[in-house]
């Protein structure tokens, strides 16, 4: 009897951290730590958007990184002065260590000035970055 419930306990803790994960997974938020960090056009390897740029962080093996690539390619086209630029993780490990990058794909919005407004972590919706890119201009 004592092995049941462990094992009901157990099935309860992970469906519960499932589900918790699911949701934060891909939510566009703002993070304290990324008040006032800056990033350029030489750090990214690719020129900053007008209005706003996503810098998605990605690696060889990332399943949704492939997805993040197709939302934000599509972002990028349908928003005027938006640029995707993406980045290997695995190629840029000063990048990730200064930014605590810490699983892939994390997306970042920034303003003009190549400022962070936004993070996502996991693969976002599209209606998501299009209202982050809102508060970002």
């Amino acid at each position: 009897m004592t092995g049941l419930v462990v094992c009901v306990a157990v099935l309860a803790v992970a469906s519960a951290y499932g589900v918790l994960h699911r949701k934060r997974s891909g939510r566009v938020r703002v993070r304290g730590r990324d008040d006032g960090k800056r990033l350029g056009a030489a750090e990214l390897g690719g020129e900053l958007g007008e209005r706003a740029t996503l810098v998605q962080f990605s690696s060889a093996f990332c399943a949704p990184c492939r997805a993040t690539r197709r939302i934000l390619g599509e972002v990028a086209g349908m928003v005027p002065g938006v640029t995707h630029i993406e980045v290997d993780a695995e190629a840029r490990l000063d990048l990730v260590r200064a930014l605590e990058i810490q699983k892939t794909p994390t997306v970042l919005v920034l303003d003009a000035d190549g400022r962070v407004v936004r993070r996502a972590t996991g693969r976002p919706r599209k209606a998501d970055v299009i209202a982050a890119l809102g508060e970002a201009v």
